[in-house]
């Protein structure tokens, strides 16, 4: 059977994928000062964070509307998946959903599944490969469904970031905790919960202490490495990313580590410099 996997543009695309022919995009906007910015691969990463850094009010997104999702769906595959942004943090799952009622008032009955990842970014691109991992092994539209959510449910996302300036001024985080950071350059290890809202973990003083740290809460809750893939994605800093990957390759073996620079809605969170992490 055909498929297709359908993937909001918080998730990286690595260039393996974006040659394979079952992956695709769905564009988030985001909006700077006014300026409106596709994510798509018009992206320029240099110019967005410029803006960024000269916002007083910062970015903000939105996503994607159902009849973009209603679209990327009328494709001619058997089965089509769909992977979301937390729904926790965007309203691109819900629009995937609708997206997928509307295709189905449209041009009938197919089989169409929306995965919230309760996750971001990397967190999103894992999910497609083992989507893809289950559909050519031969399994069935319901058993890719099942495995995967059991996947998704096992994975756990780990972040550190330069500044907090962004999550300040999203409403995603105190003033007071923001000012207290950057002032005294505290470093706050995050992580999403299970339900995919974001929590802090621990917190070193200096970017470096805080990887590290990072690393080792990672070590800590994940199981069977050497079957897992790993994922880092960077803000501009690729250098940190590396560091983070020899930093993993002392304490554990895994499978494959694999590294992607951010996209817009990940470049929007992480900020100049940010790294995400997942397992």
């Amino acid at each position: 059977m055909s498929y297709k996997i359908v993937i909001d543009s918080c998730g990286e695309l690595s260039e393996d994928m974006k040659t394979d022919g079952h992956f695709c995009n769905v564009a988030l906007e985001l909006d700077v000062d006014g300026v409106k910015i596709r994510d798509d691969e018009t992206f320029d990463q240099k110019d967005f964070l410029r803006r960024v850094r000269e916002s007083s009010a910062g970015p903000k997104s939105s996503c994607p509307s159902p009849e973009s999702y209603m679209n990327a769906y009328d494709c001619g595959a058997d089965h089509v998946y769909a992977v979301t942004l937390s729904e926790e943090l965007s309203g691109s799952y819900n629009s995937a959903v609708l997206g997928a009622k509307l295709y189905e008032e449209e041009h009938g009955r197919k089989d169409i599944y929306v995965f919230n990842s309760r996750s971001a970014s990397i967190g999103e691109t894992l999910i497609g490969r083992k989507i893809q991992e289950y559909e050519e092994a031969g399994c069935s539209f319901a058993e890719v469904v099942e495995k995967t959510e059991d996947y998704i449910r096992s994975i756990n996302t780990f972040f550190v970031l330069e500044s907090l300036e962004t999550l300040r001024k999203n409403g995603r985080l105190s003033n007071v905790k923001a000012f207290v950071a950057n002032t005294l350059n505290i470093k706050p290890v995050m992580s999403a919960t299970k339900e995919g809202s974001i929590q802090q973990l621990d917190q070193a003083r200096g970017m470096k202490k805080a990887l590290e740290k990072m690393v080792k809460d990672m070590i800590r809750k994940t199981r069977d490495c050497e079957n897992r893939i790993l994922a880092i994605s960077h803000c501009n800093c690729p250098e940190r990313a590396q560091f983070v990957k020899a930093q993993i390759e002392k304490l554990a073996h895994f499978k494959e580590i694999m590294i992607l620079n951010t996209a817009g809605v990940s470049s929007m969170y992480a900020n100049d410099g940010g790294v995400i992490m997942v397992v």
